[in-house]
């Protein structure tokens, strides 16, 4: 589809948002007199999308899985989608075969217009404003394919300046993994230090003046705060107050699993697979998801984001797709320096299965995580019917689709295990 162009961000959102929350909730709270009809049975996927002026090729429901079908038409904003067929291989995936046995949904190729688009200002971006990475690191920069990632993700984001706001975070996010946790000069030791540092580029220092300025000085000194801050800097512009402090608690979650996993590193420590899966809930993509309504140009009001309900959603998908990254990241991690925790080397070491069993038994771990994941969702899909968590249910569950797409394509950083 042709880009819609680099129209303007929206402002923040009005006090109105936050009345909607307040009001579903007192409807939902009061009893079932005051709620909106519920189904009669729970759907197994998320309603409707957005509708109204520029939306009527717009839809977020997932095919689906048949190969070459006609596209669906769009649904209601009240309309229930038929479950979706059994999962398969996305119908035009570029590349790269999904992992055998794996429940997700295929998504259509992202469009390539947008792709390039995103991928241009991105690089720009890492290159003259933030000083990324230096010339030896550009091809794997390349490889990584974020634009690809972030359009795939995304499919609702109004503006290429949307995209702009979750493709920035996810760069730096990787640049701090890479740098401070991985293979580019990354160790356990003192990481604690560095990510405390780091994280004040997200959540400002307030101190005297006497030492402000050292501090602001400290977020130049190396490529992964000069891109949080920069990253954080568009991101605050756009984002409304609530949105932002929701981000930047996520990002401590993150921040506080990479230290667990390196403390476990420095004793060389192989947890049990329930305290593998803990940490995991904490050292994901979480962060990723829980902004689809800042990149969509709307607001899911803080009350209603706030619900243990929603936050199990919000979980689940960060911890589904983060096992998706462990299997397709397998060989990969195998094949580098030390060892590398991921779920089938957790479940190996601590049940003692061969490599191929282990490996299968962490697909079941990842298909029950999607199949809870769908499950919470329609649950508060049907709870709190407005528009607004309707909209942002259907956001996660693309961003959820979207992760698998770019990993299963991205064959020059992935390739499966030769277990079948």
């Amino acid at each position: 589809m042709p880009d819609p162009g680099l129209s303007p961000l929206p402002a923040h959102p009005p006090a109105a948002a936050a009345r909607l929350g307040a009001d579903v909730l007192a409807a939902a709270l009061a009893g079932p007199a005051a709620q909106a009809p519920a189904p009669a049975a729970a759907p197994r996927w998320i309603p409707g999308g957005p509708s109204g002026l520029g939306t009527t090729a717009l839809s977020l429901a997932r095919p689906a899985a048949v190969p070459e079908a006609p596209p669906a038409p769009v649904p209601a904003p009240d309309a229930l989608p038929a479950p979706a067929g059994p999962p398969s291989a996305a119908p035009s995936a570029a590349e790269g075969r999904p992992i055998p046995g794996l429940y997700f949904h295929p998504v259509p190729d992202p469009d390539p217009v947008r792709v390039g688009e995103v991928s241009r200002r991105i690089k720009d971006w890492a290159v003259d404003e933030v000083q990324l990475y230096p010339d030896e690191w550009e091809g794997q920069f390349d490889g990584f394919h974020v634009g690809r990632y972030m359009v795939a993700c995304h499919p609702d984001a109004p503006t290429v300046d949307h995209l702009m706001l979750a493709t920035r975070l996810m760069v730096a996010e990787n640049a701090v993994d890479d740098c401070y946790c991985e293979d580019h000069g990354g160790s356990p030791i003192g990481l604690g230090g560095r990510l405390l540092m780091a994280h004040t580029a997200l959540d400002p220092l307030h101190t005297t003046p006497e030492y402000a300025p050292a501090w602001a000085e400290s977020l130049g000194s190396d490529a992964p705060r000069r891109a949080y801050r920069s990253a954080m800097e568009y991101f605050v512009r756009a984002a409304s107050p609530s949105q932002a402090d929701r981000f930047r608690h996520d990002m401590a979650r993150l921040h506080m699993g990479y230290l667990a996993e390196a403390a476990w590193a420095e004793t060389d420590h192989v947890p049990e697979v329930w305290e593998y899966l803990a940490m995991r809930q904490f050292n994901n993509f979480r962060p990723c998801p829980t902004i689809t309504d800042s990149v969509g140009g709307y607001e899911l009001p803080a009350d209603l984001h706030a619900r243990p309900e929603m936050q199990r959603v919000i979980a689940l998908a960060g911890n589904a797709t983060t096992i998706v990254n462990d299997l397709y990241s397998y060989t990969k991690e195998l094949s580098s320096p030390g060892v590398h925790l991921n779920l089938p080397v957790v479940l190996a070491e601590r049940e003692k299965l061969s490599e191929r069993d282990a490996y299968l038994k962490a697909i079941e771990v990842h298909n029950d995580l999607m199949h809870a994941f769908e499950a919470a969702a329609a649950d508060v899909a049907a709870a709190f019917p407005a528009p607004t968590v309707l909209r942002f249910l259907k956001g996660v569950a693309a961003w959820v689709d979207g992760n698998h797409y770019w990993h299963q394509t991205n064959t020059f950083r992935y390739s499966l295990p030769d277990f079948w």
